[in-house]
């Protein structure tokens, strides 16, 4: 990626946090400084922790505009995850200032927004503002992992952000569901034995 790749009319738009149990799901929208050398963004998840933090507040330093926005557990249970990273993402752009002609986003699905938008599969390596809103919407929703943690560190969220891994799914049968848990999700449903959802989990 490079500066050639960079239009500062045109916001980058991504997502983070489809496959947790618990939790937002987190977009966010940035518009790049094309003067700006932006030769280090890559995909948050082939980043380090570290690294992803140095980036993060580098982009919210420099970029020409960022907006970060979430879509809550009621929302993820009542819509659908699918649908609820929509919203998250439109929420991002619309809040989004300066206003862009046109948003980029990563994967296959694009928000309703009133500007063009072009869905780019692989963006998050390819596109430097796709990049750029991977980075900090991650960074967000790890720090908002961090804060569930502090409320509730019987279930580990400081070690798996949300994700079902083994030590999360046999917290999950050893304690329950919480508050931030998506209960439209089969994992937890199958933790509570009681919860019936209107919408399939995908």
């Amino acid at each position: 990626m490079t500066r050639d790749d960079i239009d500062p009319a045109v916001a980058g738009v991504d997502e983070v946090g489809r496959g947790p149990l618990a939790g937002p799901v987190v977009a966010a929208a940035v518009i790049l400084d094309p003067s700006v050398d932006w030769s280090g963004l890559r995909d948050s998840k082939r980043l380090s922790a570290k690294r992803r933090e140095q980036l993060d507040a580098r982009i919210r330093a420099s970029a020409l505009g960022w907006e970060i926005a979430i879509a809550g557990v009621e929302e993820i249970d009542r819509l659908n995850i699918r649908q609820a990273s929509l919203l998250a993402m439109q929420r991002a752009v619309e809040a989004l200032d300066p206003r862009p002609s046109a948003i980029r986003v990563d994967g296959r699905d694009c928000p309703a927004v009133a500007c063009p938008a072009m869905a780019v599969i692989g963006g998050d390596d390819r596109v430097p503002a796709i990049a750029a809103a991977s980075i900090i919407a991650k960074v967000y929703r790890d720090r908002c992992a961090l804060e569930l943690h502090a409320r509730f560190p019987e279930y580990g969220f400081d070690r798996h952000r949300g994700y079902p891994t083994a030590l999360h799914r046999e917290r999950l049968r050893r304690h329950g569901p919480c508050a931030a848990h998506r209960r439209s999700f089969a994992p937890v449903r199958a933790a509570t034995g009681t919860y019936h959802p209107e919408r399939p989990e995908r």
